[in-house]
């Protein structure tokens, strides 16, 4: 048994339950973090609340210099580089730990490029395999107009997501080769022909990749703003872009809950009470498609209380203190959380499955190549039973997300504007118990 959970931890699909070893962290203090974190959020938001005055979160510029790759000719690249990983998932190892379109995608798309983009601006943007097809091809057409798929806002981007979380966490095999490069040619097909029918600019509000990058970049302290053909560099506190968006609107709003209940049901779904809850023995597990249909409820659920519980805040807060505030600029705090919450769930899967796309991509042949220049080396995960490792890992996930939390609850009371503290109270219990909630599924035991 221990030799078969040591195995699937190798899986990417299944490591990314985001599982710490409960052998040592289940012997940290984990119940004073989870306190210690709760009464830090509660007594910041009450300061806050009546406090005179609050930080700017101000940008500044750095230094502005000319575009050094045109995004056309990054993004052609990329789409270059999207074939081969298709052609690699359809034609190469099955092994997930071998193939290059499983550990690229899960451990670089789906989690490097968001960590990165969240310190260093929105990094997708330069890479979006879409752009330059996209361009060429109305180009080439002669295709100016758009057929008014812009008026459906977000909820493309939604639908995107929706299915993207359930092919993730419920699926058969989301770590199959075969079956991501398929599904992965399948969406940018489709993704393709409507971005070609509406325009390039439609990927910001309809492609699910595109929105979820650009929102996580939103609390990076370093970016680019990009303005005819220069790029300048700006520094500022995270969150200093939140302050420069729009309200949020009800696509965007259900998208944003949408991302946070997606992480939520991945740390819950494998836990031993959402096991007692469904009814599931995790000595004797009856297999992933036994559970497919209750995952599916599980999922579609989580995301409707979340919803349900955002909602609910902010209409009691404006009922309690007879504030006008608006409840799109509101949402926008969420940003901090989702960013947090994505940052801390998958750092281990980055440095678990990253070891193995490192040695993929130094030697992808496995000839004895050094395409990277690194030598040949050995994946090792003995520093997730390491009693001086682990501890640090999860210091920097308790950062992480209690930071967020504090980011969210100042970009709460700067968004809201001017009002009584009274409207501040139903949010910050949510976020109190957001923060608690988030800390109890990285700390608590899992199944997998």
């Amino acid at each position: 048994m221990r030799a078969l959970a040591g195995a699937l931890t190798l899986l990417p699909g299944a490591a990314f339950a985001c599982a710490l070893p409960p052998s040592v962290i289940l012997t940290l203090p984990t119940g004073h973090y989870i306190a210690g974190a709760a009464a830090t959020v509660a007594v910041t938001a009450a300061m806050g609340a009546m406090a005179r005055s609050l930080p700017q979160l101000q940008a500044v510029p750095v230094l502005t210099r000319r575009v050094w790759v045109p995004v056309s000719v990054s993004s052609y690249l990329s789409f270059l580089c999207f074939l081969g990983l298709v052609l690699v998932g359809l034609f190469g190892a099955r092994d997930p730990m071998h193939n290059l379109m499983t550990l690229v995608f899960w451990t670089g798309i789906w989690i490097a490029v968001p960590l990165g983009s969240m310190l260093l601006g929105n990094l997708w943007r330069p890479i979006n395999p879409w752009t330059a097809p996209v361009r060429i091809t109305r180009t080439l057409l002669g295709r100016t107009g758009s057929v008014g798929l812009s008026r459906l806002g977000h909820w493309p981007a939604v639908a995107g997501y929706a299915g993207f979380t359930w092919f993730q966490l419920v699926s058969m095999a989301p770590d199959d080769p075969t079956v991501l490069a398929w599904v992965a040619l399948t969406y940018w097909l489709v993704i393709f022909a409507l971005a070609v029918a509406e325009g390039e600019e439609w990927l910001a509000q309809g492609e699910f990749l595109t929105v979820l990058m650009g929102y996580l970049a939103k609390v990076a302290p370093f970016w680019l703003d990009l303005d005819d053909g220069r790029a300048t560099l700006m520094r500022g506190w995270p969150g200093a872009q939140v302050m420069r968006m729009p309200g949020l609107s009800f696509s965007a709003m259900g998208f944003i809950t949408l991302a946070l209940s997606a992480l939520t049901f991945d740390g819950l779904m494998e836990t031993f009470w959402w096991h007692s809850v469904i009814g599931e023995n995790p000595l004797e597990p009856t297999g992933r498609s036994a559970v497919m249909g209750v995952n599916t409820i599980g999922l579609l659920a989580v995301w409707g209380l979340t919803s349900l519980a955002l909602w609910g805040v902010i209409r009691l807060g404006k009922a309690l203190s007879g504030a006008r505030f608006a409840t799109g600029p509101v949402m926008l705090s969420f940003l901090a959380i989702a960013a947090g919450y994505h940052a801390a769930h998958y750092l281990v899967v980055l440095l678990t499955a990253g070891q193995y796309t490192l040695a993929a991509l130094n030697d992808p042949l496995f000839r004895g190549d050094a395409l990277l220049g690194l030598p040949p080396f050995y994946v090792s995960f003995g520093f997730l039973t390491d009693r001086t490792v682990m501890p640090i890992i999860y210091a920097v996930q308790f950062a992480a997300i209690l930071g967020a939390h504090l980011l969210a609850v100042l970009l709460t009371l700067r968004l809201a504007g001017p009002t009584r503290a009274v409207a501040h109270l139903p949010m910050t219990a949510l976020m109190v118990g957001y923060t608690v909630l988030g800390l109890w599924l990285l700390s608590t035991a899992r199944t997998g």
